[in-house]
């Protein structure tokens, strides 16, 4: 019988390298925007909280805090990996007009791909790397998820970039923050999680100018995400496929939660916090059952789109609580961070 450890984390930017980053990809950016209304130029007029992060040194200082917070987390996540000595890792994460664009946009796909090299990473120096998988074992998950009813699509090759979507490479990564390697196979299994408010670039919105700002006049809108029942579901049934193999896996939940560029009530400066508050409350709790009726509305008003890699995680752990291992909460960089593991029982 298979065995499995859960993680929850973040791929988000900013978890390690330069401080400012974290401010400078989105908040700086919108704040030079004409499209941001002039008062909200004005930190007098953002949340107190989110002054306070600002302070006088536009979020340096905080940024070192929420580096401190983050990075042990995950540290502690790769040790729990390496303790674990799993067959392969499952990721749950999200493709954001990376490796589907539109020759095809699958609610869910399995990579089921021996190797990818990574020579196009910044953060990588070797260009020989490259991240394993599998093709036997991500076969394996199609097999299994196809018959319980799951028409998943699978994917032996890439056709518009060389590697992985961030989501998949910078989870690896963060994993890695001691650049020890990491030899695990990976299988992705990507969410279509920004559904309908995917951003597709045109001559009109070219990729730099679509960072933080939903997209409303896009003519034909990209097919809307899989609900959050059927994302609970889905994970529940790949850890019972997982149970019932030979292997063990680790399975991750990688996103961050609201998103600021994807909160429209609060001009796509700060994510939704309150919102973010209320689903770490039940994931501390153990409730994260009730993620499965989520209304998928609510999820698109908090800017939470990318959660739906968590509710996969969910199902996926459906029998088991949490254990945190770091919460960084804020609303100058963008989203708040989660990492948490799900031991096994």
């Amino acid at each position: 019988m298979g065995e499995i450890l859960g993680i929850g984390c973040s791929h988000g930017p900013g978890i390690s390298g330069p401080l400012t980053r974290l401010t400078d990809i989105y908040l700086r950016r919108n704040l030079q925007s004409e499209l941001t209304p002039v008062h909200m130029k004005d930190p007098k007029n953002w949340p107190k909280k989110m002054q306070e992060e600002w302070d006088d040194d536009e979020g340096l200082a905080f940024a070192a805090e929420y580096q401190r917070i983050l990075q042990p987390a995950y540290r502690k996540a790769r040790e729990c990996i390496d303790e674990f000595k799993p067959d392969f890792v499952l990721i749950f994460g999200d493709d954001q007009y990376e490796v589907f664009k539109e020759d095809c946009i699958p609610p869910f796909a399995v990579f089921a791909i021996d190797n990818i090299p990574i020579k196009d990473s910044p953060d990588r120096k070797d260009e020989s790397a490259s991240i394993k998988g599998s093709q036997e074992i991500g076969n394996y998950l199609v097999r299994g998820l196809v018959t319980k009813g799951f028409d998943v699509a699978c994917c032996w090759r890439l056709r518009n970039r060389e590697n992985y979507g961030h989501a998949f490479t910078t989870t690896i990564q963060y994993l890695d923050l001691d650049k020890r390697g990491f030899d695990y196979p990976v299988i992705p299994l990507t969410v279509n999680c920004y559904g309908s408010d995917l951003r597709v670039p045109s001559d009109q919105y070219p990729v730099t100018k679509m960072i933080g700002r939903l997209l409303e006049n896009v003519a034909v809108p990209p097919p809307p995400s899989p609900p959050p029942w059927r994302c609970y579901d889905l994970g529940k049934a790949v850890a019972e496929i997982i149970k019932q193999s030979p292997w063990r896996a680790v399975v991750i939940g990688s996103s961050s939660w609201s998103h600021a560029s994807l909160t429209t009530k609060n001009y796509y400066l700060w994510p939704d916090v309150e919102t973010d508050r209320q689903r770490f409350a039940e994931l501390k709790s153990g409730e994260h059952r009730k993620w499965r009726e989520l209304d998928p509305q609510l999820i698109r008003d908090a800017g939470q789109h990318e959660f739906l890699n968590w509710i996969c995680l969910a199902g996926a752990m459906d029998d088991r609580k949490a254990e945190i291992l770091a919460w960084a909460e804020c609303y100058i960089f963008n989203s708040s961070k989660c990492v948490c593991l799900f031991r096994p029982t």
